[in-house]
């Protein structure tokens, strides 16, 4: 069977997707793409996703007609439950699935979706002098949502949910390491400290976490700007 075809860019929300795939161990190949900081690369993309945003998704297929998905909790989701045998999600009857829903779209809907703002603030800034007040509420958005999910979800073990990674440790990770970055997460997110760390040392995503989003001097000390 063919592998998967990752649409993405280094840093990206396609990374916890990439991730995931690597935990699972399925072939996949990535198509390099960061519509965020290029519009040749947007244009690019369109053809794919016409909301010209990464991560996207190709699923094998032996008939060469693979089916698309968009939305990283999605692809996340569909990923953990395409590959039961990672663990990587509680299954339909695990009493902790209302739990890992809930989570994958509050991250979604709650502050991933802020980034389309923060990225470019003049899609919404009727000027550029707006466009700081753009950025100071959208951080300050973020911060109070990472804490609504530390008031909200308790670490069933090592990880959010249990013992075992999950795509929902790997999709809080990713995000956690834009801004707000590391120190002020952790101020807002103190809870979810030791989880982002565990993931960040996961040895199975070591070699991984050094090409795709590699770590670099201070990042943990940097608040959001």
């Amino acid at each position: 069977m063919a592998g998967y075809v990752v649409y993405g860019a280094r840093g990206s929300g396609s990374t916890a997707v990439e991730a995931a795939l690597t935990l699972i161990g399925a072939p996949y190949e990535v198509i390099e793409l960061a519509p965020f900081d290029s519009q040749a690369d947007a244009a690019a993309l369109a053809p794919v996703n016409p909301m010209r945003q990464v991560p996207a998704l190709v699923l094998p297929d032996p008939t060469g007609g693979g089916e698309l998905m968009t939305e990283s909790a999605a692809i996340l989701i569909h990923l953990a439950e395409r590959h039961p045998e990672a663990n990587l999600a509680p299954d339909a009857a695990s009493p902790l699935r209302p739990r890992f829903l809930r989570w994958m779209s509050f991250i979604s809907a709650q502050i991933y979706a802020l980034y389309w703002i923060r990225d470019q603030p003049d899609r919404l800034a009727a000027d550029k002098a707006h466009e700081p007040v753009l950025l100071e509420r959208t951080a300050t958005r973020i911060r109070q949502a990472w804490a609504t999910m530390d008031d909200g979800i308790a670490p069933a073990g090592r990880f959010l949910l249990g013992d075992e990674i999950s795509v929902l440790d790997l999709y809080v990770t990713v995000v956690s390491r834009w801004g707000p970055r590391r120190r002020a997460f952790y101020a807002a997110a103190p809870g979810l400290a030791a989880i982002v760390r565990a993931v960040d040392a996961e040895p199975r995503l070591a070699a991984f976490w050094a090409e795709r989003f590699p770590f670099f001097g201070g990042w943990e000390e940097e608040a959001l700007d």
